[in-house]
């Protein structure tokens, strides 16, 4: 069984920056694309990157561009986000996910529904 586990969550303040990881195990994780969503209070969840099993495909939602990379170690099983110029927006619980098949190489959704392993969450409160 695929398990996710996200760390790194936190409160700072607005204009700071913070790492999220997601450390992955259960499978050989190079061959998946790993995501991560974030959810605010009161609101959907939401996309917010997504990274190709080997890691030459990046996208990002686009309220996060330039400010948000998203990496991986598949090493280390693990994806990370790093957050900078962090928003008051930006607070949520964030959430890293993974589909159960690899559809082609370069494959990156943005689609929760793409997604079969969620991690259980890890909440990031930005202060003004």
């Amino acid at each position: 069984q695929v398990q996710l586990v996200e760390s790194g969550g936190g409160l700072v303040q607005a204009g700071g920056s913070l790492r999220l990881s997601c450390a992955a195990s259960g499978r050989t994780s190079s061959s998946y694309a790993m995501g991560w969503f974030r959810q605010a209070p009161g609101k959907e969840r939401a996309f917010v990157a997504a990274i190709s099993g080997s890691g030459e495909n990046t996208r990002y939602a686009d309220s996060v561009k330039g400010r948000f990379h998203i990496s991986r170690d598949n090493a280390k099983d693990t994806v990370y986000l790093q957050m900078n110029s962090l928003k008051l927006e930006d607070t949520a619980v964030y959430y890293c996910a993974a589909p159960k098949f690899s559809s082609y190489r370069g494959y990156a959704p943005i689609s929760n529904y793409e997604y079969d392993y969620w991690g259980q969450g890890t909440q990031v409160t930005v202060s003004s």
